[in-house]
Formats: structure tokens, C-alpha cells, sequence
């Protein structure tokens, strides 16, 4: 067993000598090289695990690296100083993990630098994503009260079925609605598993038709063999380079899409969604937040006529109805899973009618984007 004074030293010489070199090695492959030379005697579990563990501290996120690295952990969030919180298996619990000022500051760098955004007090509020697909959201001070804000979601490498979100009758109903190539909003609160029912809907989605995907941030995973995937751009701090998912619309439209899928809106950009649907590219899905089918309907109008030019809300309202088949609602259970609530069929005059009865029975569809069926 190695000397506590040996063991600091073993290490610092490895920092020192990691410090100084330079290149776009992997970290954690240089360190257990390095400790290999500098205690040739150490057995290679032992050299893995230092160089992991230090790998973390130099250029991961510390402690913070570890929760990520968890694969039951979809989201770790840091509420300022003091304890980190997560969510693993769809609940929110304690980590165990305290975060300091440094250790926050340091992570958010290490995260959003890379990818050349800054955040600051210039520049306070910062969403971005990752090469791996994880987000990552920024709320610093004087916007955050309590000090600089983290939230890191990771999605699941394994997509969730179908069937982890319904029991086999609405499976079957939702299947129909993607093969009949109705347009579909998927709606829910945050964190309900919009975009994972999302994913699990368009797997179904023929091999040869080609989709392109419209995002704010790319979160979709699409299992396609001819998917495009096109993300809006915020720009630099000074507001230069900016392209939204209007710019992306007009663009997907001259890709030869079969299918366009545009992720969640939030604001003026539903009016794009609305467009992007009503091109006549059918079974084409967007989703939104909304408690309800009805509330859906009335956040996208609102929505849209932020970005709309003087347009009334009757001519909005037509551009929906035409645009929208199906409203799916998502929420999360007590337990953490998620399930699809209920699905609503657009009528000819924008009435929503339930294909899920109270008592549970699942009706038919009675429409396709080919017309109405018999």
C-alpha cells in the first residue's frame, strides 16, 4: 500500500506533466499513461481508476461528471450553491453531491465553451446542446436570485417503445394514425416525455420516406435511414448568425422532404410549425406544452399570432385545423412513467372528439391525410 505523501506526489507529478502538454488527446487515455511511467508497479485497475477519477477533476465537471455519467440519471440539476438534485428512473431525489461557486463556474465553462458560446452577465442566459445530444441550460446572476443555475438533460441511448407509454389498443391506435399519415401535435408539462413519445412514433415511419427534422435545439433521435436534422442557430452574443426555424422551414421545403418534424415550440415559431405542416407533406408532427387538447389548440393560436403579421385569428385558427389532425397528450405519473393521457381527432371546424372513452375503449379513426375513410 502506497504512503499517503507518496500518493500526493505520485499525482502531482502526474498533473504537472499532464499540464504541460498539449493536443486533442483523450484525457483520461494520457493520465493512465502517465501514471504507467510515473509507478510502473501499479496494477492497471488501479492506474485506470486514478486516471478516471483525475480526468474528471482536470477537464470533466468534477463531481458533477459522475451524476452525468450515470445512466439512470436523465437530468442533474443545480439549483446554485449546495446540493445537486437529479432525476433518476422519472423521479426528482437528492444526489448527495454539493456544488460550490468554483465548481459551478467551472463546469458551465467547461460545458458551453467548447461549442463557442459565453455565458456571463452580459449574456446570463445560455441553451445549448452537446455533441452527444445532452442539453444544457444556463440562468446566471442577476437573473438567478441564488446563484448561476445548471440543468443537464441526457437522453436515453436506448429509445422507449411505443409500449412503454400506452396499453396495446392505443399502441394500435397510434401506430394507424402514423401509417394513415395524419399530421400529430404531441403535447404535455415539462418533462413529460414529449420528445421520447416522439422518437417512439416515428419509428414507425417508413425506412424509404425521408424526413427532415426542424429543432431549436436537436433532440430527436429518429431511427430513419434517410433522416436530415436541421437546427436553428441563436447567433453570437452580439446577435450576429442567427438563423431561426422560419430560415429552416423555407429550407426543408426544397430538401424533397416526405415527412417534416418540427421539435417544441414555444413562442412566434408556431406559426412556422403551423406552415410547415399545412404544405401538403403529410404525416408530418410537432409538439408543444399545453395541460390539455383544447389548451394546445388555444397556446398555438396565441402562439402564432405573436409571429403573425396582422393576421386575424379566424384565418389562424383555418391554417390549424387544416394544419392539425391530432392532438396526443403525454403526462407523468406519480411512479415517473409516462403515458399517453389521451388523443384527440380535429374536426372539420376545429371540434375536438376524443378517440379514447372514459371508460377506456378506443375508438377508430374515421380520416386519413388521403381523405375521409368510410
Amino acid at each position: 500500500m502506497r504512503l499517503l505523501g507518496e500518493t500526493e506526489a505520485l499525482e502531482a507529478s502526474v498533473r504537472r506533466r499532464f499540464a504541460a502538454e498539449t493536443g486533442s488527446v483523450n484525457a483520461a487515455t494520457r493520465l493512465a499513461e502517465l501514471f504507467a511511467e510515473e509507478a510502473p508497479l501499479l496494477a492497471t485497475v488501479e492506474v485506470q481508476s486514478r486516471a478516471h477519477a483525475l480526468a474528471v477533476e482536470l477537464v470533466g465537471l468534477g463531481p458533477i461528471q459522475m451524476l452525468i455519467d450515470d445512466p439512470a440519471v436523465t437530468d442533474v440539476l443545480v439549483n446554485g450553491p449546495g446540493e445537486v438534485w437529479i432525476e433518476r428512473n422519472g423521479r426528482l431525489e437528492r444526489s448527495g453531491v454539493i456544488a460550490d461557486k468554483d465548481l459551478i463556474a467551472r463546469s458551465i465553462e467547461r460545458l458551453v465553451g467548447p461549442l463557442g458560446l459565453r455565458a456571463d452577465r452580459s449574456n446570463p442566459i445560455v441553451d445549448a446542446r452537446l455533441p452527444d445530444g445532452t442539453r444544457v441550460a444556463v440562468v446566471l446572476p442577476p437573473l438567478a436570485v441564488d446563484g448561476p443555475v445548471l440543468a443537464i438533460r441526457r437522453h436515453r441511448a436506448d429509445p422507449l417503445a411505443l409500449s412503454a407509454f400506452a396499453g396495446p389498443a392505443v399502441v394500435q391506435l397510434l401506430e394507424s394514425l402514423v401509417r394513415e399519415q395524419l399530421n400529430l401535435v404531441v403535447y404535455g408539462p415539462t418533462g413529460a416525455g414529449k420528445t421520447s413519445l416522439l422518437n417512439a412514433l416515428v419509428a414507425g415511419i417508413p425506412s424509404n420516406e425521408r424526413v427532415v427534422t426542424i429543432e431549436d435545439v436537436a433532440e430527436l433521435r429518429l431511427p430513419g435511414e434517410h433522416v436530415v436534422r436541421l437546427e436553428a442557430r441563436p447567433g453570437s452574443a452580439e446577435g450576429i448568425g442567427r438563423t431561426d426555424i422560419r430560415d429552416l422551414v423555407r429550407a426543408a421545403l426544397r430538401l424533397r422532404p416526405d415527412r417534416i418534424i418540427v421539435g417544441e415550440v414555444r413562442g412566434a415559431e408556431a406559426l412556422d410549425m403551423i406552415w410547415a405542416l399545412s404544405t401538403g407533406h403529410d404525416g408530418c408532427f410537432s409538439t408543444c406544452h399545453a395541460s390539455s387538447a383544447a389548451d394546445a389548440m388555444r397556446r398555438l393560436e396565441t402562439m402564432a399570432l405573436l409571429g403573425a403579421e396582422r393576421l386575424p385569428l379566424e384565418a389562424i385558427r383555418a391554417q390549424i385545423t387544416a394544419a392539425i389532425d391530432v392532438f396526443v397528450g403525454v403526462a407523468r405519473s406519480s411512479s415517473g412513467g409516462r403515458r399517453v393521457t389521451c388523443i384527440h381527432l380535429v374536426g372539420r371546424n376545429a371540434e375536438l372528439q376524443s378517440l379514447i372513452s372514459a371508460d377506456g375503449t378506443v375508438q377508430k379513426i374515421s380520416r386519413s391525410r388521403r381523405g375521409w375513410q368510410a
